[in-house]
């Protein structure tokens, strides 16, 4: 083994005299230390060793993890680490999304992926190319995450907790990095065009040849950075494409690179009649900038969302025994007590322990209107207290927030694909396959037209038709409906949601908490004796105020609790109501049967209000009040259903309330498709027969009993206002808690749907029309470039319409 040798695994040279070595493919490769072998000999095992040939970059060294290295990742099993950036998703299952870095190509991904799903305990692994993020998921009673971010380390590989920040650290070195390519690409292009310009000129006015010669050579060094670094995206997506026999678009694209820069070579050493600098730098700079703009877009949907985790303050208030302390945010704990004082961000989710203010949720909902908050509401870390402090109790931090939530969802939606994408990709590889092949033809048929001209149409049909609006179709729509509905407030959890939107002819609503504000109120009071509607209210409240019964929050939210007079002897009788001694007289608050006072007159009140709860306010003798309970309608129900029936959806309503309310709401809104006192496998059964009879169906609900339906429907709405079960079941979520929202996300996935449409039949278009022109030889390297880049831009552009 000589000294020059290089590691077959890390690529660094081996020691002289070294013996580490691994049989890979039946023959023994040297390896420069043991790590490298024990990672080798690992991959080898686990029979991943097709990884050594399909990978496009070398990765780091696997020197062998050293004591303090292994004391530094069982830090990451402290629960007080861990709760950061790690969540509970089940019983023992834990979940955390991390950043891979050294990350180099598909092999890598492929690698990462098999090895871990491999590891006892470990239940799922899924790494983002894109972004070089990773969601893993694992059972800690089988696996520690120190042993999980050892195994990516003895890969070659490093990992670290995802953050936001760091994410955007990420994202702003790879952008960086695309503007300097595009740079230099955008130079060379501009200085070898101006060198052509004298090529050109002298072949009509006369040039001397060793002009001809030195303009040559000054063209090909300024292509030469344009070549080796600006498009060298290009070389490694192509090769690792023909290394999984996957032809992307790239194939065309290095290979016009290519051999547009070898024949201009082979012309400026040995003389000839044409050379491309000028068309390789013009493709380059074009591609490059089209590419851009389309990252750009794609991009936006999931900063949307992560920006939102930027909004979230590194320090809170913490109060503990009457004191103030300044701590970091992932100190805090479930039931600590933080301040949030006027026009501070909320540092944590939490509900309101003392205090009354209006808070900002706009960049999470959508909503202008800032939002009043009391005892017992909940605020979500990122809001803004407008006006008044407010004392909260924490509920969650870092991972388990609203907002990370939020990031979790438009992570998981941007990692599947709609059918109409999986389609256009594979239209793609089969049109670069088609594309290869009919080139080839071209070349042939013009060596025996005009062998002179072979080169110059070659290159125009790969650069013409190269497939990059094609391929671009689809993600650059997604992309911008993505970003435009999540500005809205709309939150879409599933890669197929906005596809299938654009079909749904049918609409199901549950009732409570969806249609219904989901809160009993007070909608009317009448007083039957000598007391003022407002005495009457206070009366309830007082004997409601030690009661924990649902409908005793409509009673205590309409007096302040300083206006209260005291109650003794009260006392709650189950099924009935509650009763007390207020300033010495006896009162009883409660349904018709309760008090004797109130069943004569219940039947007459009964039949005005069919659909209302009447609770009764009596004293000893007589009735008081009757105070009419109803679940309202959300504000802009009636408009959206309106909408809805103007576009010829069809409307339906599953509830699991009685018929005399469930019709009473149809009445009000206009439906008579409707069904009551449904059980979630009954509302199951009814949701089937609706797609039996062919519709495509769009279910809106919040609660858990709507789960199933939610799951079962083609496209669903999970209200964010509603449980967790019922928006990871759902494909969107409104957070902004608005009806109006269903229509709105509708139209934007008709439009999503026509503006690919639209974009497929351009590309297609565009290269049938080309491909003949640039066979022919009417369309030249430079002008094929420029047409490929406008066409990809115009598909790009066309995207940014949906906003």
């Amino acid at each position: 083994m000589t000294a020059t040798e290089s590691c077959y695994h890390c690529g660094q040279p081996v020691p002289g005299g070294a013996e580490f070595s691994v049989n890979i493919a039946r023959q023994s490769r040297a390896m420069c230390c043991r790590g490298c072998q024990a990672v080798a000999q690992a991959i080898v095992d686990n029979g991943l060793g097709e990884y050594y040939f399909n990978r496009t970059a070398l990765p780091g060294q696997g020197h062998e993890i050293l004591p303090d290295e292994l004391k530094k990742l069982a830090l990451y099993d402290h629960p007080d680490i861990q709760r950061s950036f790690v969540i509970d998703s089940g019983v023992n299952q834990r979940e955390a999304v991390l950043i891979l870095e050294g990350i180099t190509c598909a092999a890598c991904v492929w690698l990462n992926e098999r090895h871990l799903k491999q590891l006892p305990g470990v239940n799922s692994v899924q790494v983002n190319y894109a972004n070089h993020r990773a969601r893993i998921a694992w059972d800690s009673r089988e696996i520690s995450l120190s042993r999980i971010l050892q195994e990516i380390q003895l890969l070659g590989y490093n990992a670290h907790p995802y953050s936001a920040l760091q994410a955007d650290a990420l994202r702003q070195s790879r952008r960086k990095k695309d503007l300097q390519r595009l740079a230099i690409a955008g130079i060379g292009a501009a200085q070898t065009m101006m060198l052509s310009v004298g090529l050109y000129a002298g072949n009509w006015d006369g040039i001397a040849p060793t002009t001809v010669v030195l303009l040559r050579w000054f063209g090909l060094l300024l292509t030469l950075p344009v070549v080796t670094f600006s498009a060298m995206p290009f070389y490694r997506a192509a090769w690792s494409g023909i290394k999984s026999r996957h032809l992307n678009m790239d194939v065309p694209v290095a290979l016009a690179i290519i051999t547009a820069f070898i024949g201009s070579v082979w012309v400026t050493l040995f003389g000839g009649a044409h050379v491309y600098y000028d068309s390789i730098g013009m493709f380059t700079l074009f591609l490059l900038g089209t590419r851009l703009l389309e990252a750009g877009a794609r991009g936006r949907s999931i900063e949307s969302a992560e920006n939102l985790l930027k909004l979230q303050p590194t320090m809170a208030i913490r109060l503990r025994a009457g004191l103030q302390e300044y701590v970091p945010v992932l100190d805090l704990l479930r039931g600590d007590s933080i301040l949030a004082k006027p026009g501070e961000t909320i540092a944590a989710d939490g509900t309101v322990a003392e205090g009354m203010s209006t808070v900002d949720e706009a960049l999470l909902t959508g909503e202008p209107r800032p939002v009043l908050k009391k005892p017992g509401d909940s605020v979500i870390a990122g809001s803004i207290n407008l006006e008044g402090p407010l004392t909260l109790t924490v509920t969650g931090v870092g991972e388990n927030t609203v907002l990370a939530g939020i990031v979790r969802m438009v992570d998981k939606a941007q990692a599947e694909k709609p059918h109409i994408a999986t389609l256009a990709d594979r239209t793609a590889a089969w049109f670069t396959l088609a594309l290869l092949v009919f080139t080839a033809v071209v070349g042939l048929a013009w060596l025996f037209i005009d062998r002179t001209q072979v080169l110059d149409i070659v290159l125009a049909v790969l650069v013409v038709t190269c497939p990059c609006a094609l391929s671009l179709a689809v993600p650059a729509a997604l992309a911008a409906a993505g970003s435009h509905l999540i500005k809205r407030g709309i939150l879409v959890t599933r890669g197929h949601a906005l596809e299938t939107l654009a079909r749904v002819n049918h609409v199901v609503f549950d009732k409570t908490g969806t249609l219904t504000q989901g809160k009993p109120a007070v909608t009317d009071v009448i007083v039957l004796a000598d007391l003022t509607a407002a005495q009457c209210d206070v009366l309830a409240a007082c004997l409601e105020q030690a009661s924990e019964h649902p409908l005793a929050a409509a009673f205590k939210g309409r007096v302040s609790g300083s206006d209260l007079p005291a109650v003794q002897a009260a006392r709650n009788h189950p099924g009935q109501g509650v009763s007390g001694v207020v300033e010495g007289q006896t009162y009883s608050l409660g349904n018709q049967d309760f008090s004797p006072a109130s069943r004569i007159l219940a039947e007459n009140y009964s039949t005005r209000y069919p659909s209302a709860t009447l609770v009764w306010l009596c004293d000893a003798t007589r009735a008081l009040a009757v105070f009419v309970l109803e679940d309202p309608l959300r504000d802009d129900a009636r408009q959206t259903i309106a909408t809805l029936r103007a576009r010829g959806i069809a409307i339906s309503i599953l509830s699991g309330d009685n018929e005399t309310t469930v019709r009473h709401v149809g009445a009000a809104l206009g439906v008579s498709n409707l069904h009551w006192q449904q059980k979630p496998q009954d509302k199951l059964a009814a949701l089937q027969v609706i797609q039996r009879n062919g519709a495509i169906v769009a279910m809106v609900g919040d609660g858990i009993n709507d789960a199933p339906v939610l799951a079962a429907a083609q496209v669903s709405f999970a209200m964010a206002a509603g449980t967790n079960v019922a928006n990871q079941s759902s494909d969107i979520v409104l957070l902004s808690n608005r009806l109006g929202d269903v229509p709105q996300a509708l139209e934007t996935g008709r439009d999503t749907l026509g503006v690919m449409r639209q974009n497929l039949f351009w590309a297609v278009a565009y290269n049938v029309i080309a491909l003949p022109f640039a066979a022919l030889g009417y369309i030249s390297p430079w002008l094929a470039a420029l047409g490929m880049s406008i066409s990809s831009m115009v598909v790009v552009l066309n995207a940014l319409r949906l906003r």
